[in-house]
């Protein structure tokens, strides 16, 4: 499947303000299944970009603006070739066959920054197993609970919610099921991190990322590495999720990071824009 991906992004504000560099997670991350044909990034004519790798291994935009303006624009367009994925063409190694299980040692030493360091959370509509359970089955209805139970809203802008908030209000955002599914992970003694990035959504169903960029939760499973859940469409992640982030909490995948500068308070208006199609050549 070839796909293309147009994203613009704009910003207007009442009168010239500064930039700090501007950083900007939204370049795919190419594997075995996702073959990146071509990008092509714009901004502001007078900025100046540069590409790097943060600790996470996400390729970044950081982008200079030397003068005043009261306009920021970003233009991005990616053509890519995409190869069927099995969501669960995985084999887990003997330990982590069932839940609850401990990763070994040199497995929990890499992932100790992932792993739980508060006590676990409690939903009100699912329960961990009493009891070793398939971990598979256990991770599959736990992501779909999520789905079940919560409501979904669009929500562009603002930081993602603490768990706690996204249980009280009974809704969220694709990064807040991201958040608490990871949370929740966490406290079942699995390590767990945050991913941002596309999805492809062809087809009449239903559409909940349409139009915008998307988050999920990535697991680590023995045998499997890290395999992806989506709780805010309630299933696994497979070919038609296009990581290009990913990081231990909502700021390390922010597909958009900066902020402006200037001696009052100015009115900013964002649009955005995404548009992610099949093509027939890429």
């Amino acid at each position: 499947m070839n796909v293309g991906i147009y994203y613009q992004t704009q910003y207007t504000y009442a009168e010239p303000v500064s930039f700090p560099p501007l950083l900007f997670r939204l370049f795919p991350k190419a594997d075995r299944y996702v073959s990146v044909r071509q990008i092509q990034f714009q901004t502001n004519q007078e900025a100046t970009v540069n590409y790097r790798r943060d600790l996470f291994d996400n390729e970044i935009a950081s982008c200079f603006y030397p003068e005043k303006t009261a306009l920021l624009q970003v233009n991005l367009a990616i053509k890519l070739a995409l190869t069927p994925r099995n969501a669960f063409g995985f084999l887990l190694e003997s330990h982590a066959l069932d839940l609850p299980f401990r990763y070994s040692p040199e497995e929990a030493h890499a992932l100790s920054p992932y792993l739980q360091q508060r006590p676990a959370l409690t939903l009100p509509f699912w329960q961990p197993p009493s009891q070793p359970r398939p971990t598979v089955e256990t991770l599959v209805d736990l992501n779909s609970a999520l789905h079940n139970h919560l409501g979904y809203e669009r929500r562009d802008e603002g930081a993602a919610w603490s768990p706690e908030e996204t249980l009280r209000e009974g809704r969220g955002a694709c990064r807040d099921f991201a958040v608490l599914l990871a949370e929740v992970a966490r406290g079942l003694g699995l390590a767990a991190r945050l991913a941002s990035g596309y999805l492809c959504e062809f087809g009449d169903g239903e559409k909940r990322a349409e139009g915008a960029l998307h988050a999920w939760t990535e697991i680590y499973l023995p045998g499997a590495g890290w395999v992806g859940f989506d709780p805010t469409n309630g299933y696994l992640c497979n070919h038609h999720h296009i990581t290009a982030a990913v990081g231990f909490s909502p700021t390390d995948i922010s597909p958009v990071v900066g902020s402006y500068y200037h001696s009052t308070a100015v009115k900013e208006t964002m649009t955005t824009s995404l548009n992610i199609v099949p093509h027939e050549t890429a």
